[in-house]
């Protein structure tokens, strides 16, 4: 490895020492990809291993987590999309450079894009007249990405001037969009609550979208539109003989689920220092030994319920309700303003939505619902297509979270097999050692 010229011997030693040791192998499991991270434990560590994982869009299908004092091992079992091995040599590389550089701070900058953040209360519509508004002000949507969650709506806008094609640097202009965008949120009753600013630096999208939730309270308030969705169950106990706080989560397994759990506690300033992730089939169960920073567990009765709140919150923020349309279709000014006025115009709701573009090409998903968050009458969808246009919007199954191929480590045969069983009583073994199992056998 070539050293920067700046770096001094004792520098290099502690590059060296902080450097996370990432495996990666395909022989263990005959039905996943295991990857073992090991790395000196610091706080939110854990999360942006996740992260590099849940942004390829892989599966988390197994995870251990464990550790022992200054340092932590993790282990994950991971598929792509249809439920297979990562064979792509390009992606193994990439994962694996990826998880060796997570120690290091990573610049955030968005490249010649201004960033808005909004909160506010949902409302059929809304969408809608916040696409107005910016194309009004002759600014360019590139991406973004909308949740609602308990009659509150997150959105993270990245835009730029139409006219330049760059940032959007004027003050006044700056101002402007804040203010108006301010007064669409408010809307007749959500004086207060309606937020909006402006910045040229975020966080992770998804984990901001987290945290602005999270600040506007949305696991305390009551959804305005009522869904039928799985509700998690999560239970909070403390292990006081070993000085823990035990979160156990039961829910439908989806993508992304672990990167909602660990960024919520991560964020809400939770350590998580062992922990075991199985899923079967459609259904989850996520077991976390968490501490706070300071190293002391919950504390109080409304501390767990507190804990509990968020992290059913989390959970629910992504589900995908209601239809999924997607949108592929040259991109112009006025497109999104055009498709979600069409959308309020026939009386649906846009749950979720992300939006991107590539080149010329606008790629974009919606969840929609009626009005009242039930399933949209399939004429409506069809008359919908018809006015944006049958070949650019399409109709799209709910993405399935694939847990067909048996997935038990007792299945394994062979050396893989052996090496499989060994790695999990090494875990184990560990767990145990520290009293958090009864037996490693």
């Amino acid at each position: 490895m070539e050293w920067p010229a700046f770096l001094d011997e004792y520098e290099k030693l502690v590059f060296r020492m902080n450097t996370p040791r990432v495996v990666i192998d395909n022989a263990v499991c005959p039905n996943a990809t295991l990857v073992k991270v090991d790395s000196a434990r610091r706080h939110g560590i854990l999360l942006e291993a996740v992260q590099v994982l849940t942004d390829l869009n892989l599966s988390i299908k197994k995870a251990y987590i464990s550790s022992d004092g200054r340092w932590f091992m993790d282990v994950f079992h991971v598929t792509d999309q249809n439920g297979d091995k990562l064979t792509d040599e390009s992606v193994l590389s990439y994962i694996e450079k990826s998880l060796v550089t997570i120690h290091y701070e990573r610049s955030n900058e968005i490249n010649g894009l201004t960033a808005l953040e909004l909160t506010g209360t949902d409302r059929v519509g809304l969408l809608s007249e916040v696409f107005a508004v910016l194309a009004d002000l002759q600014c360019n949507v590139v991406e973004s990405k909308v949740w609602t969650h308990n009659g509150r709506i997150a959105s993270l806008i990245y835009v730029k001037d139409c006219d330049s094609g760059c940032q959007i640097e004027d003050s006044q202009k700056i101002d402007r969009i804040e203010a108006l965008l301010r007064n669409v949120l408010k809307g007749d009753n959500d004086i207060r609550s309606a937020k909006t600013s402006v910045s040229m630096a975020v966080t992770h999208t998804e984990r901001r979208l987290h945290q602005m939730m999270f600040a506007d309270r949305d696991y305390e308030r009551k959804p305005i539109l009522q869904f039928s969705a799985d509700s998690p169950v999560v239970t909070v106990q403390n292990w006081t003989e070993r000085g823990y706080s035990v979160v156990n989560i039961q829910c439908k397994d989806r993508t992304r689920l672990l990167f909602d759990v660990v960024c919520t506690l991560t964020d809400m300033d939770y350590v998580v220092f062992h922990a075991t992730i199985n899923t079967a089939r459609d259904r989850a169960c996520l077991e976390f030994y968490i501490k706070h920073k300071d190293g002391t567990p919950i504390s109080s009765e409304p501390e767990q319920q507190r804990v509990i709140q968020c992290l059913q919150a989390a959970i629910k923020r992504r589900a995908s309700e209601g239809v999924r349309l997607e949108l592929c279709t040259a991109d112009r000014q006025c497109l999104l303003a055009d498709v979600t006025r069409t959308f309020r115009e026939n009386g649906l709701n846009v749950t979720r939505a992300e939006i991107s573009t590539s080149g010329e090409t606008a790629r974009n998903i919606f969840y929609v619902t009626d009005a009242i968050g039930n399933p949209a009458d399939p004429k409506t969808i069809e008359s919908v297509r018809q006015k944006i246009g049958m070949s650019n919007l399409k109709v799209k199954e709910l993405p399935l979270v694939y847990h067909s191929k048996a997935e038990s480590e007792e299945e394994a045969v062979g050396v893989g097999g052996t090496v499989l069983l060994s790695l999990g009583s090494l875990v184990r073994r560990n767990l145990y050692n520290l009293g958090l199992i009864r037996s490693y056998s």
